[in-house]
This record gives C-alpha cells, structure tokens and sequence, in this order.
C-alpha cells in the first residue's frame, strides 16, 4: 500500500496490483464469434468456473477485456 495526493489534494491510499503469474503456457486459442470464457475454461481446463485463470494468464481483470482478442492464451490444466 502507498498513498498519493488526488487532484483535491486528499491523500488516498493505493495498493498495487500483483504482478501476472509466471505460469507456463498451454498455447493460444483463435477465438471464434460467439465464444466465451466460460465455454473455453470448460473445455481446456476442464471447469467453466475457472475462466479467472485464463484472465490471470491475459493480465486483465474483466473478462470484458478479451471481448475483442483474436487470440485467448490458454493455462496448462491442473489437478
């Protein structure tokens, strides 16, 4: 955590996000229209519920934010 000085010259405290995992890679997945995280946790990772691994691996916090890429990196499965 660290503090800055917004433009009302309140000090607000910050914590840093932590940096993307050093996780090797599966491979990559050409998106098709339509798809979605879920669908593609389910099938790579064996669980739609894990679609956070595959924004982990992405560096993104919403799943918004792959809305538009051409190309998903895919984590290995784990047990």
């Amino acid at each position: 955590m660290y503090a800055v000085v917004d433009r009302r010259g309140r000090a607000v405290m910050l914590v840093s996000t932590p940096d993307a995992p050093d996780e090797p890679l599966l491979g990559y997945h050409r998106r098709h229209q339509g798809e979605r995280l879920d669908h593609l946790a389910g099938a790579y990772l064996g669980d739609g519920a894990r679609w956070w691994r595959i924004c982990e691996l992405a560096d993104v916090m919403l799943p918004d934010a792959l809305a538009e890429a051409r190309e998903i990196p895919i984590p290995p499965k784990t047990t």
